[in-house]
């Protein structure tokens, strides 16, 4: 097993990733090419930073993919939060998805705080 399979914040975001596909497979058709694409782009972005970062050698290194996957977090928020206002996420939905947004947003926030004790960034 690699090194991020074990990381929370990666579980989570892979959870989360999975929610994001299954979320975006009922809006509408021409969709597909916009939103939806952008969604699911976000989703992944996520946990592939964080993997990226996990397998780097430096912890300078993990901490900017960690900020990286953070930016992926916040757009693909702003994306959810246009796709619940034009109808295409129910609003129980995407409640859901925000509190799991926020959740890996704090998982990452606290493994950048351990790199960050460990080492000088």
């Amino acid at each position: 097993m690699r090194k991020h399979h074990e990381l929370r914040a990666w579980q989570e975001a892979m959870t989360l990733m999975r929610e994001v596909y299954q979320a975006t497979g009922t809006f509408p058709a021409p969709e597909q090419y916009g939103l939806t694409s952008q969604l699911c782009r976000d989703a992944v972005s996520v946990p592939s930073n964080i993997a990226e970062g996990a397998a780097r050698e430096s912890t300078k290194e993990f901490a900017q993919f960690l900020i990286m996957a953070r930016g992926s977090l916040s757009e693909l928020e702003t994306r959810l939060l246009i796709a619940k206002d034009l109808g295409y996420l129910p609003e129980d939905v995407a409640g859901s998805l925000m509190e799991r947004v926020d959740s890996v947003f704090t998982l990452i926030g606290g493994l950048l705080r351990t790199l960050r004790q460990r080492s000088v960034l």
